[in-house]
């Protein structure tokens, strides 16, 4: 593999705390801002070797609601989850945002909104991570909750599977769950109940891949249950998102060492230094030019071109 070639773009607000990166319809990078209340937009024209076009930014209505994960919704727009005033967000590629209550915001009950991806019938799903349960919002703002078996797992993570269904974390009960679009869920336990899984991507191998986040491993599901686990180099980088990329591996942010760890479809782990030192980067996604890009909480956004360009 050729060495990586790594660049920072640079937000406008050094503190507005990029967290979460989706690949729009549009062709650009969109990209949560968790501590200043706004959604940022990377135009295409600034993929490319990563140009110098500006970042566009969209204030949302309240400024502490706490961005979160995004992800390219089955309308054609983007949609958030605002952990922070449960709420659901939805910013159309022109930059029109709307957004939605869930039941616990009228209550003052915090349900923390936090994993979002969209489903198989056309709706939006999400993880109520203070909530013990799994939200589905459809395109016109029809909200239906159901009850995880243990109220205080926090659901993190959620992906659509191969099999139809929608795949989450549990990052305190130690467990990898699944929601069928009618509401069945299942729960698999991992090897580890202490192991913390975080982060979750479909892959290309029709398994679901994720981070454990305490225990230092990627793992790995099948949609029968089965469960492999590829311990880290280093055990405390405290691995956050992962992706599959172009090139059959599965790309993950090591958030407490500032990395971008790859692991290889033989099992090899490398690991790339972030400019910087306390970039906490959490969020990842390739972009329309086959880079992969990381949100970095404390830095902007990285810019990893695998093909070394």
């Amino acid at each position: 593999m050729t060495s990586p070639r790594l660049r920072t773009l640079p937000v406008p607000d050094p503190a507005s705390g990029p967290y979460a990166l989706a690949a729009g319809p549009d062709g650009a990078l969109w990209c949560t801002l968790v501590h200043a209340g706004r959604i940022a937009r990377l135009p295409a024209a600034g993929l490319p070797g990563g140009g110098t076009a500006a970042v566009e930014e969209f204030p949302l209505d309240h400024a502490g609601c706490g961005p979160s994960l995004i992800t390219a919704g089955p309308d054609g727009a983007l949609w958030f989850t605002r952990m922070r005033d449960d709420r659901i967000g939805r910013i159309a590629t022109d930059g029109s945002i709307r957004s939605f209550a869930l039941p616990d915001a009228a209550t003052g009950s915090a349900s923390a909104p936090y994993g979002i991806a969209g489903g198989a019938d056309g709706a939006l799903w999400f993880t109520l991570s203070a909530a013990g349960r799994i939200g589905r919002i459809t395109t016109g703002g029809e909200v239906t909750e159901f009850p995880l078996p243990q109220a205080d797992a926090f659901p993190a993570f959620i992906t659509a599977g191969p099999d139809g269904a929608l795949w989450f974390t549990l990052n305190r009960a130690g467990a990898v769950g699944r929601i069928t679009t009618g509401g069945d869920i299942s729960l698999y336990p991992l090897p580890d109940p202490d192991c913390g899984p975080v982060g979750l991507a479909a892959g290309s191998d029709g398994a679901l891949w994720f981070t454990e986040i305490t225990a230092g491993r990627i793992g790995r599901i099948t949609t029968g249950g089965e469960v492999t686990e590829f311990p880290l180099p280093d055990p405390g980088c405290r691995p956050h998102a992962v992706t599959a990329g172009p090139d059959g591996a599965y790309w993950f942010t090591e958030w407490a060492t500032g990395r971008i760890g790859r692991l290889s479809p033989d099992g090899r782990v490398s690991s790339y230094e972030l400019p910087g030192s306390g970039s906490e980067p959490h969020g990842l996604a390739f972009g329309p030019d086959g880079a992969l890009y990381a949100a970095l909480e404390h830095g902007g956004i990285a810019r990893l071109d695998p093909a070394g360009g």
